[in-house]
């Protein structure tokens, strides 16, 4: 079967990958002159399963509206006219709930850990290498509700039997001696072993060089226009180098996935959601993280790769704009600056991307659910580089005819049916 993959981040290639080991012929479309330039390019470099949460929780609209006066928010709107915006927000709202959240989680941690393991599986395979470590993470909690709050938590990761410890100051600085100076401003933190972290864009840019080892075809350079249809069945994709027909079509382009579908009638309730990242030269391993750290308090991660460190974190609402905001710098160094402090601000480099956001949190993988041969992979949100290998096997194996290694259909876009 001939597969046409659209996009060439660490979604779309870890699908060419899949497929293309279970013999398919495979070709993939992205408007970059490589792989994983623009959301996989800079995130914050954590497969995270055990930190897979949605943002949809109780009490979210109360936190956001405290948050709304904050300085240093990790979260922001930008007052716009926009219904896809305002759908997506309101679908948002209706999962604050605690079932919502329990099940949503649930699923998250489910594709998340499936993922973690097909990385280890690939890595094993491949040899691959992309600056990982896998030395777990630690979520720093600096007030006592946010202590509180963990432990909801970790029931919830218990039910999942996803490993992890309540640490007091003492055994966070044993295992980050870099927080030494920082432990007057922690009360605890949750450690999760079985994390990860790694350069996405090395990942990818390595992944897509085996994947045309084994025969996949890359279309740098080449943007997509739209998809030709008939009643039942996509026909064909246009681009800006003329039009490319397949057995089966694979939707990977993240945030812009729904303006491609919402032409051909499917409603993807994906919005974008703009983060920033800093990448920090390494100047002091001493008040460096020995692996990753995300900053509960302004929702930051800090993640070591190689000889830099990754700074990521804020959360925007402000549609497809890619401005970057000398603010969320601002709270970025200052989460950095607080708790650590080993590395060069002052030549750091400077990024932002969309993540693929959700109203649930969980991805969208499997049929379109409108034509049968078009089949969906996007939607994973700040989670991306952690439940991309998952995705990809999971959606190869639909599109094969064969079973999943997980369950699946409520993970699909049917979900949203209702």
């Amino acid at each position: 079967m001939k597969v046409i993959v659209l996009g060439a981040g660490v979604i779309g290639v870890t699908s060419a990958w899949y497929l293309a080991k279970l013999g398919h012929e495979v070709e993939v479309v992205d408007r970059q002159p490589a792989a994983a330039m623009e959301t996989s390019f800079a995130n914050a470099g954590q497969v995270s399963p055990g930190y897979s949460t949605p943002w949809a929780m109780p009490g979210l609209p109360r936190k956001a509206l405290g948050w709304m006066l904050q300085k240093h928010s990790p979260l922001v709107i930008r007052a716009r006219i926009d219904f896809a915006m305002f759908r997506w927000m309101t679908q948002l709202l209706t999962n604050c709930t605690e079932h919502a959240y329990d099940v949503n989680k649930a699923r998250m941690l489910r594709i998340a850990e499936y993922s973690r393991d097909c990385l280890t599986a690939l890595r094993e395979e491949t040899g691959i290498t992309y600056d990982d470590r896998q030395r777990g993470l630690i979520q720093l909690f600096r007030t006592d509700a946010q202590l509180e709050h963990a432990h909801e938590d970790m029931r919830l990761l218990a039910e999942s039997e996803v490993p992890h410890e309540l640490l007091d100051v003492a055994a966070i600085v044993r295992r980050e001696p870099g927080l030494a100076h920082a432990q007057h401003l922690l009360k605890g933190g949750l450690f999760l072993p079985g994390d990860e972290s790694g350069d996405a864009h090395m990942f990818t840019q390595r992944l897509a060089q085996k994947a045309e080892e084994l025969g996949v075809t890359f279309h740098y350079e080449t943007g997509i226009e739209g998809l030709d249809a008939s009643a039942s069945e996509i026909l064909g994709v246009r681009t800006s180098t003329g039009r490319m027909t397949g057995d089966a079509y694979v939707v990977a382009l993240g945030s812009y996935s729904p303006l491609l579908l919402r032409p051909m009638g499917i409603r993807l309730p994906v919005y974008p959601v703009k983060g920033y990242s800093l990448t920090v030269p390494l100047t002091d391993p001493d008040r460096a993280p020995v692996s990753t750290v995300n900053d509960e308090t302004y929702k930051v991660a800090m993640t070591r790769l190689g000889d830099r460190i990754r700074i990521g974190g804020t959360a925007e609402l402000t549609g497809y704009d890619l401005r970057l905001s000398p603010d969320r710098r601002e709270t970025l160094e200052l989460s950095f600056s607080d708790l650590f402090g080993g590395g060069d601000l002052g030549r750091a480099t400077y990024w932002t991307g969309l993540r693929p956001n959700t109203p649930d949190g969980t991805p969208v993988v499997g049929p379109s659910g409108r034509f049968r041969n078009l089949w969906l992979n996007t939607g994973h949100g700040t989670l991306g580089w952690t439940m991309a290998c998952g995705s990809g096997h999971m959606l190869a194996d639909l599109i094969a005819g064969r079973r999943p290694n997980i369950p699946h259909l409520d993970l699909s876009i049917d979900r949203y049916a209702s």
